[in-house]
């Protein structure tokens, strides 16, 4: 059964959610973040990247940042000004993407439900980022940008939401990058509430540091209160959740700095021990199990050798994992994408012309092309209990930060 409650939002007016709404705090580095967020005083990323207002080079984790964080939310209260909704609510959030659209519902989840396993996780959380987005929700009491959670679709529910969505929207603008986001405000919760009790479980889809973060918070949080019932509001997490037919996954591509001491000739003969590789390939792999890659200004096709050893196993059978098990850790010397330095991630719109780029220009000596992992591939790796290799997923459009606030 999953759990959704209402909540008091606090949210700027609708003709300044524009101004206010930012990317997520963790797709930006900080020169990125406060080039965005130049001219324009109202962006949150004021409140989620403060370190962008303090001189260059100030440590983003650093006490003064979080005071810093602190400063920048009650003047974008008192300026703004954010309001607080009278009543505990649910809402819609529709992204148009292109000619792709998804709309999920914004409720608060419950941590018990995260803890128990009801939630469903596929990724690891690094502690040193679990550290900064739970200083941030303690600090600010408040959950700022929502976790990205998915279900498997419900008609009931679909039909519950188009009724909702011919009503008068509470936000509704086109961001820098032409997403269009548009936010409802839900008349009747109890309907919703109720049937998302029919839903077994959830999943996180993006987002497992924030959840992470927010139940490390409720711990420290329930350590300073009095008479704890668990109904408090630090007990829940803010989240969007969107069903599974409507996801969007791109590919997260991948480019190696170096051939591992190995000539360009060397290391092609190195995976024909595992490929039947083609020249003058596509750039953009047609389906799974096809790899695309990028060297010396040339495409190369890439499919496993019909007598090379099937991988077993719903995670060992990503494409993600197949090229980490057969190229990168034993002919490149990449054991963990997480930290070695010599491996870049290219995920979500950029495609296969900055992989083109990055080679040609002498910042990588190849690059691959991925088929995208998908939100099947996900649920399954989730309810196994396992775990997808590292930047496996790249879910686009994505939410805006700033526009709910759930304050604990």
């Amino acid at each position: 059964m999953a759990v959704i409650r209402p909540f008091r939002a606090l949210r700027p007016e609708p003709d300044r959610a524009s101004e206010v709404a930012s990317v997520p705090y963790d797709v930006v580095n900080t020169e990125e973040a406060r080039a965005l967020a130049a001219n324009n005083p109202l962006s949150f990323l004021h409140v989620s990247r403060p370190e962008i207002d303090m001189p260059p080079g100030t440590d983003p984790h650093g006490d003064q940042v979080y005071r810093r964080a602190l400063q920048n939310y009650e003047k974008l209260k008192q300026e703004c000004p954010l309001v607080s909704e009278e009543s505990p609510s649910l809402y819609l959030y529709r992204l148009i993407m292109g000619d792709h659209e998804q709309i999920g519902v914004v409720a608060c989840c419950s941590i018990d439900e995260y803890d128990q396993n009801i939630i469903r996780k596929h990724e690891r959380t690094r502690r040193d980022k679990e550290d900064d987005r739970t200083r941030h929700m303690t600090i600010l009491r408040a959950q700022t940008g929502p976790v990205f959670l998915t279900y498997r679709g419900s008609r009931n529910i679909d039909t519950m939401v188009m009724e909702v969505t011919v009503t008068n929207a509470l936000f509704d603008f086109v961001a820098a990058d032409g997403v269009q986001h548009t936010v409802w405000h839900v008349p009747d919760a109890v309907r919703f509430v109720h049937e998302f009790r029919e839903i077994p479980f959830l999943y996180i889809a993006d987002g497992h540091h924030r959840a992470a973060s927010a139940a490390r918070a409720r711990a420290e949080l329930r350590e300073q209160s009095f008479g704890h019932t668990g109904d408090e509001e630090y007990n829940f997490f803010l989240a969007v959740i969107f069903p599974d037919d409507q996801m969007q996954i791109l590919p997260y591509n991948r480019a190696v700095k170096d051939f591992n001491g190995l000539s360009s000739d060397e290391f092609l003969k190195a995976i024909r021990q595992s490929f039947v590789i083609e020249e003058n390939g596509a750039d953009t792999p047609k389906e799974r199990g096809e790899w695309c890659m990028y060297l010396a200004g040339r495409w190369y096709s890439l499919r496993l050798r019909p007598d090379a050893s099937a991988p077993q196993g719903v995670v060992e059978s990503l494409d993600v994992s197949i090229l980490q098990d057969r190229v990168l850790d034993p002919v490149l010397g990449i054991k963990d994408v997480r930290t070695d330095k010599r491996i870049d991630f290219v995920g979500g719109v950029r495609g296969p012309q900055e992989l083109r780029r990055l080679v040609d220009e002498g910042n990588a000596a190849v690059a691959f092309s991925l088929y995208p992992t998908t939100i099947a591939d996900l649920l399954l790796v989730s309810d196994a209990g396992e775990i997808m290799p590292p930047k496996s997923t790249w879910f686009e459009p994505k939410l805006r930060d700033g526009l709910l606030i759930h304050t604990i």
